[in-house]
């Protein structure tokens, strides 16, 4: 199934859907208009139920830029913009949107991902990178803050040393480095990318899909929990699961030694 919007590419195989923000001469910058139909795209993939993986990319060079500056909600020309309100419209609702996604969701960062592009592909459960990618906080050199979460991610992602040197400097960092520091999940040889991309978007497709976004719910909320919370939490969490069908299933195969078939959602 292949559908066309406007600036997204979106293409479904089998349970995978793949969107691609589809804007290459504008380095797939985020215009409002953008941001609204990428939100609009993934509530709608989100009550798929044969939907099992979203994976999220880029066209041309470029994952995604951040902000297009050319946007009149934030050009700068003499008028005073209010940026949080860009933030409140538009990327508050889209990331956490990807975050509460009932399906795991795979960035597949092609070539640079900057500032609130940065963010969106942190947004997702993985992120895996093409070798010559690279990731930026651009905010500071142009006198501002990260933001699209980038304050909630890097920490937690990479610690506060990292975090702080990232947001402050803007330095241009290797997809390579991004990997050695706990950025993203892998990088990955150019010619080897879209091969990658594709088994690892059917491989999360395959695993019990509850589980899986149980796990990240867990993980997000146990970063700001005591210990006895996250195990009341991976009870209750636990519970649940074990009523479901996924769980008979994977016991089952894993006793008859075949290859399970996972059906939750």
């Amino acid at each position: 199934m292949s559908h066309t919007q406007t600036a997204l590419r979106v293409d479904q195989t089998e349970s995978v859907v793949r969107i691609t923000l589809d804007r290459p001469d504008a380095l797939n910058a985020l215009s409002g208009a953008l941001m609204a139909e990428l939100l609009h795209v993934l509530d709608a993939v989100a009550s798929r139920a044969a939907v099992r993986c979203v994976v999220l990319t880029g066209a041309g060079r470029a994952f995604c830029v951040g902000q297009d500056l050319r946007d009149p909600a934030v050009a700068p020309d003499g008028t005073p913009k209010d940026l949080g309100a860009v933030i409140e419209t538009g990327y508050k609702p889209l990331v956490l949107r990807l975050r509460s996604m009932p399906v795991p969701t795979l960035a597949a960062v092609n070539g640079i991902a900057a500032g609130a592009g940065a963010s969106l592909a942190l947004a997702c459960d993985l992120v895996v990178a093409r070798r010559s990618a690279i990731f930026v906080q651009a905010f500071s050199g142009i006198g501002l803050i990260p933001d699209s979460g980038a304050t909630w991610a890097l920490p937690r992602l990479v610690g506060r040393a990292q975090a702080v040197g990232l947001a402050m400097l803007g330095e241009k960092i290797s997809a390579e480095r991004a990997e050695q520091i706990g950025l993203i999940w892998s990088s990955v040889e150019d010619d080897m990318f879209d091969d990658a991309v594709s088994q690892l978007s059917v491989r999360l497709a395959a695993l019990p899909t509850r589980a899986l976004v149980r796990a990240r719910e867990l993980i997000d909320a146990g970063s700001c929990s005591t210990l006895g919370q996250a195990l009341d939490a991976e009870a209750a969490a636990q519970r649940e699961l074990g009523f479901a069908a996924d769980y008979a299933e994977g016991v089952a195969a894993f006793k008859q030694k075949r290859q399970p078939r996972f059906t939750d959602r």
